[in-house]
């Protein structure tokens, strides 16, 4: 239940966030999520993909920084208040959150949200028994 999520180091200048959506359609790499956070000079890229193996070759050797992190998934009904419970969980079982980012998913009711965690395998264990649904990496179409 864990997800691999990619991580590239971007220059923050124009036409690199396209540049790097080119290079990996250009492979065949579906981008099922991302999250970009920028300062003045960089920015930092977050992809939930189809193959983040090959997503990291291909980053890697046209010479960006890429590392891969473990994040978790988790849906939510996509109404007010839908987080809410969720993040009631983490705050019962003293799970620190490091950082998360969503987006709706087409073909149901749902949103998905990617979290950055101190410790996924507790916040996993802790979701699924208060009925919070968590996302194998299949449910977001990622390897």
């Amino acid at each position: 239940m864990i997800i691999r999520q990619i991580s590239a180091f971007l220059e923050n200048k124009s036409g690199r966030l396209a540049e790097v959506t080119k290079i990996l359609a250009e492979k065949n790499i579906n981008i099922l999520a991302m999250s970009i956070a920028d300062t003045t000079n960089f920015g930092i890229l977050r992809l939930i993909v189809s193959d983040y193996a090959l997503a990291e070759k291909t980053l890697s050797e046209v010479g960006m920084t890429v590392s891969v992190t473990n994040v978790i998934a988790i849906a939510v009904e996509d109404k007010p208040g839908g987080l809410a419970g969720a993040l009631a969980v983490f705050d019962k079982e003293n799970i620190g959150i490091e950082y998360l980012y969503a987006f709706v998913e087409k073909y149901s009711n749902e949103a998905y949200i990617i979290l950055k965690v101190e410790e996924p395998e507790k916040a996993v264990a802790s979701l699924l028994a208060n009925g919070i649904k968590v996302l194998e990496s299949g449910l977001v179409n990622a390897k």
